[in-house]
């Protein structure tokens, strides 16, 4: 079975012989470069994203009390996008290599945000939790959908990432005119 659950076992397993053979071949590295927009109306920022069959492009625009038009996705819905789309994908991926056959898979993110850090009127976390709802529908025994949410939650990058202190290196450049 090549293809279960829109994935593509073979290659999926294809990689992992590659970096069980090779680890560095695990390594890759993920580039995004964009611009601040200063016409109003518009979206506010915007970056051409490169992916490995073309090209897209993702434009913010922040909500009207951080400024913005409100008239595209914030970053925090690209943020929540990236959470979704990568835990969902990676539980799709398990549950494809424990020979699940799934029927439905939607994912739900959803979280509290406190602004008064940004506005910088208090201390308090941003973020106190992020909340992500699976649902599966599947004929397959509960034990087994269970063994891949446990491994998506293991090996999801995005949610690695969240659970995970991960260094930062901000760094600025001076241009003069």
């Amino acid at each position: 079975m090549e293809n279960l659950n829109n994935v593509n076992l073979k290659k999926v397993m294809d990689f992992g012989e590659q970096i069980n053979s090779d680890p560095s071949k695990a390594r890759k590295t993920q580039v995004i470069e964009g611009n601040w927009l200063f016409e109003a109306g518009g979206p506010q920022f915007e970056a051409s994203i490169n992916f490995e069959g073309g090209q897209t492009v993702f434009q913010v625009d922040n909500p009207t009390f951080m400024g913005g038009g409100g008239n595209f996705p914030g970053p925090m819905h690209y943020c929540f996008f990236g959470l979704a789309s990568c835990y969902t994908g990676t539980f799709a991926t398990m549950a494809a290599m424990l020979g699940i056959r799934l029927k439905k898979l939607s994912t739900r993110v959803e979280a509290d945000i406190n602004f008064s850090r940004v506005f910088g009127v208090g201390d308090q976390p941003i973020m106190e939790e992020v909340r992500v709802t699976i649902l599966v529908e599947s004929d397959e025994e509960e034990g087994k959908i269970k063994e891949a949410e446990k491994l998506a939650i293991e090996r999801c990058p995005v949610v690695f990432t969240l659970k995970n202190p991960v260094k930062l290196i901000p760094a600025m450049e001076i241009i003069r005119s």
